[in-house]
């Protein structure tokens, strides 16, 4: 039997992978959680062969996890599930220790596939992704200025993007305003921006949102 976590703060989300994966006779949802604050408890007294992560949400990012995970808990296999585009976050995820990366806008029943492969020691990508492995070794293009972001610096671009406030931003990632100021600043001299507005045409231009 095949042990999976579930983290996503959306219990909708969950309830529907729950649901994909209860047709699989050889996969068992031991438990799931909302945030790594209850994921980091589970792994203290739960099985777990194989965590499907989400990639954003509350305190800490998915990506901070991941980092966090594979001090403290590498033998765990790490499926990231995101809405972020591939071409933007596998590579990331990948190299942050995470075993496979699929889109939650395809099909569900791919998640079985992808939570069998994980078991069985290999990598889960999917066409898109395995696509731009090859593209990149093929000819590689020169680094993106958004690459040298921290996690916490491209979510808060992310999000300054999508038209939220600071005062929403910090609420959402439970952090301070401040906080999330010094993060804004960062990622405006990162990239050689001056305002909320040049951050914007900046995600469009680069397909980030």
């Amino acid at each position: 039997m095949i042990h999976v976590l579930l983290c996503d703060d959306h219990a909708v989300v969950r309830r529907g992978i729950r649901d994909t994966l209860a047709e699989a006779p050889d996969i068992q949802v031991s438990g799931e959680a909302g945030g790594y604050c209850e994921l980091r408890e589970l792994l203290r007294t739960t099985p777990c062969d194989v965590l499907l992560l989400d990639l954003s949400m509350p305190g800490r990012s998915g990506l901070e996890v991941l980092a966090s995970l594979r001090e403290t808990h590498s033998g765990v296999r790490v499926l990231v599930l995101s809405m972020y585009p591939e071409d933007q976050y596998a590579l990331r995820c990948l190299k942050a220790g995470a075993r496979g990366y699929a889109n939650k806008a395809g099909d569900p029943v791919e998640l079985i596939t992808a939570v069998r492969t994980l078991m069985q020691g290999r990598k889960y990508l999917t066409p898109e992704v395995a696509q731009m492995l090859a593209d990149s070794l093929a000819q590689p293009e020169p680094e993106a200025p958004h690459a040298a972001l921290s996690a916490r610096e491209l979510q808060t671009l992310l999000k300054i993007a999508s038209g939220r406030r600071l005062s929403d931003i910090a609420a959402e990632l439970m952090l301070s305003p401040k906080t999330v100021s010094v993060y804004r600043a960062r990622v405006l001299e990162k990239l050689h921006l001056s305002n909320n507005a040049e951050l914007t045409v900046y995600a469009i231009r680069n397909q980030l949102v």
